[in-house]
This record gives C-alpha cells, sequence and structure tokens, in this order.
C-alpha cells in the first residue's frame, strides 16, 4: 500500500476511535450530574410514585451500561432521541440551530483565516520593523480579552454609541445622516429568521461576527508568522536571497507554500473553535444557534439534548483536526514521492 493512504486509513482509524471514546466520555459524564430530570420536570411537590413512574417512563431508572448501548444504537441510526422536558425530536431541533452556527462560523471564518494569513505575511516581510509590532501589538491585546467582554463593548460602542453620535451630527444632510443611521445600526441577532434576505442575516450577525473574527484572528496570525520565520531559516531560502529574489516573492512562493501544513493545522483548530466554541458568543448574542440551545438544556437537565449536542462537537472538532492531518501529509513531498 502506498504510504500516503497508509497513512489516511490510519488517521481515519484513529479519528473513528477518538469519537467513540468521546461518547463514552460524554455519556459518562452527563450520568454523574447532579440533580433528578424527573424531580425539575414535575416539581418538589411530586410524590414518589409519581418520580418512580416518569423516571420509568423516560427511561432513566435503566442500567447505565443499557441506557448508553441504546443511545449510541439510535445515533449510528440517526436517531439522537427524544428531548426530556418538551418531547420534541433533538435531531429536527438541531437541524436548525446547526444550521445558524455553521451559518455564523462560515462567514466569521470567510474574513478571519484569510486576513489572519495577510496580516501573518506582512508580520514577516516587516519582521522587527513597525509594521509588525503593530500588528502584533493589536492582536496581542485581542487574544488577551474574554470573548463575552468583547461582545459587550462591540454593542456598547457600536450599537448604542455610534448611533447616537451620527444622530447628533445636525451638520450632515438629513438623507445622509439617515442613511448611516439605518446601516450602522445592528439589528438584534435574536430577530433572526428564514424570511430574511441573505442581506439581512448578515447584517443582523455583523457583531458576533466581528467578535470571533478579533478572537480567532490572532492565534492563526500568530503561528502563520512563527511557521513562515521558521521556514525563512532554511538554506534554499538563503540560496533564493542570493540569486537576488525580492523578498515578498521569496515569501510567497519558497516560504509560504512550504509552510503550508502548520499553518493549516492552526487554521483548522480555529474552525473547529468557531463551530465547538461559539457558545459564550452565542448566550451573549442571543442567537439561535447551537451554543444557546445547549445552555437553555442543560439548566433543565435534559440529558439527552446535552449529549446529542456534545457528540455533535466533538465530531465536528475530531473531523477537522482530522481534515488538517489528511492535509499535512498530502503536503508532504517525502510522502507523495518516496524513494
Amino acid at each position: 500500500m502506498h504510504p500516503i493512504l497508509k497513512l489516511v486509513a490510519q488517521r481515519l482509524a484513529l479519528g473513528f476511535l477518538l469519537l467513540f471514546a468521546a461518547s463514552i466520555l460524554i455519556f459518562v459524564g452527563t450520568a454523574i450530574l447532579p440533580g433528578d430530570v424527573a424531580q425539575s420536570i414535575l416539581g418538589q411537590a411530586a410524590t414518589p410514585e409519581a418520580l418512580a413512574n416518569l423516571r420509568a417512563e423516560l427511561g432513566v431508572d435503566q442500567p447505565a451500561i443499557t441506557r448508553y448501548f441504546s443511545w449510541l444504537g439510535g445515533v449510528l441510526q440517526g436517531d439522537l432521541g427524544t428531548a426530556l422536558t418538551n418531547g420534541r425530536d433533538i435531531a429536527e431541533s438541531l437541524s436548525s440551530r446547526l444550521g445558524n452556527t455553521l451559518f455564523l462560523a462560515f462567514w466569521a471564518a470567510l474574513i478571519a483565516v484569510p486576513l489572519a494569513i495577510t496580516l501573518g505575511l506582512l508580520a514577516v516581510r516587516y519582521k522587527d520593523r513597525w509594521p509588525d509590532k503593530l500588528i502584533s501589538a493589536i492582536t496581542l491585546t485581542t487574544i488577551s480579552i474574554p470573548e463575552f467582554m468583547i461582545g459587550y463593548l462591540l454593542i456598547f460602542f457600536l450599537s448604542i454609541q455610534l448611533p447616537l453620535l451620527i444622530g447628533g451630527m445636525e451638520f450632515l444632510p438629513d438623507g445622509l445622516r439617515s442613511w448611516l443611521l439605518s446601516n450602522l445600526r445592528f439589528s438584534s441577532v435574536a430577530l433572526m429568521n428564514d424570511s430574511m434576505t441573505l442581506i439581512e442575516k448578515i447584517k443582523s450577525i455583523t457583531l458576533p461576527i466581528m467578535v470571533l473574527t478579533l478572537v480567532v484572528l490572532a492565534h492563526m496570525m500568530r503561528m502563520t508568522r512563527a511557521a513562515i520565520l521558521n521556514v525563512m531559516q532554511s538554506a534554499y531560502i538563503e540560496t533564493a536571497e542570493l540569486k537576488g529574489l525580492g523578498m515578498l516573492k521569496i515569501i510567497r512562493k519558497h516560504a509560504f507554500p512550504n509552510a503550508i501544513a502548520p499553518i493549516v493545522n492552526v487554521v483548522m483548530l480555529n474552525l473547529a473553535y468557531l463551530v465547538v466554541g461559539v457558545v459564550v458568543v452565542e448566550v451573549v448574542f442571543a442567537y439561535p444557534g447551537m451554543g444557546q440551545y445547549l445552555v437553555d438544556h442543560v439548566s433543565k437537565r435534559d440529558v439527552p439534548v446535552v449529549q446529542a449536542c456534545g457528540l455533535i462537537f466533538a465530531a465536528v472538532y475530531i473531523g477537522l483536526n482530522l481534515i488538517a492531518d489528511i492535509v499535512s501529509i498530502l503536503a508532504n513531498p517525502r510522502l507523495r514521492h518516496p524513494k
């Protein structure tokens, strides 16, 4: 078997094994949570008989091993179960929520990834000069501030202060002031619905996109810079310099292609964060995504919903890391052209 195919097969097998292990951890972690879902549904005044009947109806009185394999068998058949608190099908409820989360992550990634790579290339081009120091200072600042704080600051300045400022600019023509107010007054993401046009949806999630972009931009930019600088110390880069090639051409044609593997790894890690780590951002902006759905049902101790959300997040995280590993394998010339 070709070395590349063998390594890809090993990575795929490892990915499925990790997902199986994650399912066990998720089930065990939710099983040992304190509290009683039957008690939370019926209230403190419920009789022991009513609680026992509801536990039997929900299936939570069965042994843990039986419940795990029953849940896993359903997942393998595409059945994520039924929410204990409202009786709704979890897969049906999650379909729109997952779509909203992926929609938000897609637009954040569409802005953050090219911008991070561009800033990383500029930082390498002007290494130890003021553009490099300015980019590093700004990104270090953004990565040091928690995302919920960035969200609240953007809400305050862009959704409250900026429209008030523009509204007070009497020297502007009425038409221009009205246009600025209508375009800079960001709508609430909680009002987003399927009847909105694409432009209206993007406008409604402008602030969450900005928060996610600022959060992941710094890490990707700094790793891009570090990966390219590491390649710049190679002998063939020195040869290219001796040939009289310009620095930008050396970075674009020689350094960047050979640094693609670590860059892809860090990009995939941050893409995984955009999907898995948006819980805080979704809660801050009341965004109707998977994170908000998960938080709502954790407070109700709705175990099947928590398990389903956890498994989907784990699958996304493992899947994106698996893609990064495969891209790194394919980008390795020693594996593509074995002796």
